[in-house]
């Protein structure tokens, strides 16, 4: 007898319980009524929405969550199973990341989750206890299993499933993005339905969570290991995969991970939800001229359309000319609406302020800064007054080194390349080029400048990013030692600058805005360094 699975890849808010109860709802009934459904998969707590961090740890949201479950059950389509993901709490005050099957109008069963990651961006041992068991339930005459996210990466609990008889296990997810990570999940799912000869329907969350973003890419592998169905990325979708003869049915597989594209649309999902979740009216950025705010200000476009974004450019004496041109073209080019507000009369207050104090010393970045802090008031004020959440438009390069101004360009909400090497921005800038030509090809063939100095250039102070960019993969991503770096073939001297920029530079990172990772290790989020620390690195190091 056939077997109809949707796949519910919904884009869902942490928090807002009473919303995702309606659009689990929702999705449960479109289901039924227009896929003729007979059963629905939702995502990994997707009651409360993923990661709900330490609203975990109020009883009132849980009790809600609970709740929201009886009312979920109640509305639902009969004769239709839903799958939902919730935090269940035991009469001992125990919490699960857990499943609930329902079944016409109740709780048929449950399934806590097993394995619990605490790594990277993962938290869960802080919260959850470990389930200690299997959950099999039948449907249609077929016995499936219940399985949640890290579980499939636990060698054993999928075997496990099949060894207590289920011929089908149903995963529920919240795995964010970054480089890849979609051919890891794949991988390792398939290489389990083929050794063990089971088929395993995996559905991921979509949408954009503070620094995270959700890919979605839900997909379905028979018990061959083949990949026969597969969710667009990025997107909102119900997909529906049909189980007939013991086997997953072959369907729509939507286009696999593209490094450039795919990197792009995390970015501007990541974008549209930051702001639309957190009630934004729109949002502001300073446009330079460079490369960065370049990229920055199509990315707010492609989220959000160029009415809800406006651009500010800030010339100072060191502006190039070409700069200027540079920064209208690419407003215009994107239609939105600019401000030219010029920072000398606010510099030469400020220098005039703290000549007395300055007195006999000579001009250095204490200047520069200057310049850049005042870009920031400007920013700032215009998104105070307009409603509008100001973005900053530094990279991950740049934060690493510190090549920043705090309460300068590093003012603002929302740092949406704050996780994008200098090299990915110029491949990001040229991919959107080729949708439609936006960024004047001087911008991204000049020698990057922050323009705070006469003929300044990045590479004055830091070494060229073609040097810096692996050097820091290896530092940051990696956790390579100095030795290490060097004996891969780098100059020492190029890798001990970078080494001491990033390692003295944690305590302006602390102080930058959240902003979406795109990488396996982004600052914050992975990458957690003590700021005040006395260790050096290895004896090679210390030998230099």
């Amino acid at each position: 007898m056939p077997l109809k699975i949707a796949l519910a890849q919904l884009n869902l808010m942490v928090g807002d319980i009473q919303a995702n109860a309606r659009t689990i709802i929702a999705a449960a009934c479109h289901s039924k009524e227009r896929l003729a459904a007979d059963l629905v998969l939702c995502s990994e707590l997707s009651v409360t929405g993923y990661p709900a961090e330490d609203l975990l740890l109020r009883r009132d949201f849980v009790r809600q969550a609970r709740q929201a479950v009886t009312e979920i059950a109640k509305h639902s389509p009969t004769r239709l199973d839903l799958v939902i993901g919730f935090p269940e709490m035991d009469e001992m005050g125990n919490l699960f990341n857990s499943a609930a099957v329902l079944r016409n109008g109740k709780v048929l069963v449950c399934y806590r989750k097993m394995a619990l990651p605490n790594y990277g961006v993962f938290d869960e041992r802080r919260y959850f206890k470990a389930g200690a068991q299997t959950c099999i339930f039948k449907l249609k005459d077929t016995l499936m299993g219940l399985a949640i996210c890290e579980d499939v990466w636990r060698p054993g609990i999928l075997a496990n499933n099949k060894k207590d008889g289920a011929e089908l296990v149903l995963v529920l997810n919240a795995s964010p993005f970054h480089a890849a990570k979609m051919q890891q999940r794949e991988d390792i799912v398939v290489n389990q339905a083929r050794e063990l000869e089971l088929s395993v329907i995996y559905v991921n969350q979509v949408g954009g969570q503070d620094e995270l973003v959700f890919d979605g890419a839900s997909f379905a592998v028979d018990h061959l290991g083949e990949v026969v169905f597969r969710a667009e990325e990025f997107k909102e979708q119900l997909g529906l995969v049909e189980y007939t003869d013991k086997k997953l049915q072959k369907t729509n597989c939507a286009p696999f991970y593209n490094e450039i594209s795919s990197e792009y649309q995390a970015l501007v999902l990541g974008i549209r939800d930051y702001v639309a979740k957190n009630g934004f009216q729109g949002a502001i950025l300073g446009l330079s001229g460079g490369v960065d705010s370049a990229l920055v200000l199509a990315l707010a476009v492609d989220a959000l359309g160029e009415k809800q974004v406006t651009a500010v450019l800030m010339p100072s004496r060191h502006t190039l000319e070409m700069s200027m041109e540079d920064a209208i073209s690419e407003a215009d080019a994107l239609g939105v609406k600019r401000h030219i507000i010029p920072i000398e009369p606010a510099v030469a207050a400020f220098t005039e302020l703290l000549e007395p104090v300055f007195a006999g010393t000579r001009p250095d970045t204490t200047e520069e800064n200057i310049q850049a802090r005042c870009r920031g008031i400007i920013l700032m004020a215009l998104s105070n007054k307009l409603g509008g959440l100001l973005l900053t438009t530094g990279n991950k390069s740049e934060m690493s080194v510190g090549y920043a101004t705090l309460y300068g360009d590093m003012a603002g909400g929302f740092a949406p390349i704050k996780d994008v090497p200098k090299l990915l921005v110029y491949k990001l800038a040229r991919y959107r080029n080729s949708i439609t030509r936006v960024i004047p090809e001087r911008v991204l063939t000049r020698p990057p400048s922050a323009e705070l100095a006469p003929d300044q250039r990045d590479e004055d102070s830091l070494p060229p990013y073609k040097m810096l960019d692996p050097i820091l993969e290896k530092y940051v991503e990696h956790d390579q030692s100095v030795s290490e770096i060097i004996a891969a073939g780098f100059e020492p001297d190029d890798v001990l600058q970078a080494i001491r920029l990033v390692d003295r530079s944690e305590y302006k990172r602390r102080q930058s805005p959240p902003g979406i990772k795109i990488t396996p290790k982004a600052y914050g989020r992975d990458r957690r360094y003590p700021i005040t620390s006395g260790y050096r690195g290895d004896k090679a190091e210390d030998s230099l």
